[in-house]
């Protein structure tokens, strides 16, 4: 007999990231949307086809491995998100979120943790933000 899912209610402790897969199925392509929040030294030095960036070394401060990323994201990674206007008290706060995952490698983050990093609206408000009917920019629970 077929096991069913069972599907569990996220809570603020529940860890989002965004969904690659959901951008493939969806036709879109998150490297134009990448491109589009790069700082403008970032814009200038990455200016060729995005779809064909070389690759570089990023090594996670927390765990001291080495991760082969392309240039994109290690750009955003490194220089953008330092920048004090990468994210704006006038950032729309689905924006803020999605950029959020971008600085930090997109590694899984909660509502709590997202609230802490953001300081915009309260970790409930958050929650029925990216639960609701529509997924934004591919920010979904993580799958365990």
């Amino acid at each position: 007999m077929p096991t069913a899912l069972k599907w569990i209610r996220p809570t603020i402790d529940t860890k989002f990231h965004i969904d690659m897969e959901w951008w493939q199925e969806s036709g879109r392509d998150i490297h134009v949307y990448m491109q589009e929040v790069l700082c403008d030294e970032c814009r200038d030095e990455l200016s060729a086809d995005i779809h064909n960036l070389e690759e570089v070394d990023w090594v996670d401060e927390e765990t001291a491995e080495v991760f082969r990323v392309d240039a994109l994201w290690h750009a955003l990674r490194t220089c953008c998100s330092t920048k004090p206007d990468y994210i704006t008290p006038n950032t729309p706060i689905i924006d803020a979120i999605f950029l959020t995952f971008l600085a930090n490698g997109n590694r899984p983050l909660s509502v709590r943790e997202l609230y802490e990093r953001l300081d915009r609206r309260p970790p409930e408000v958050l929650l029925r933000i990216l639960t609701g009917k529509q997924v934004y920019m591919g920010i979904r629970p993580v799958r365990d």
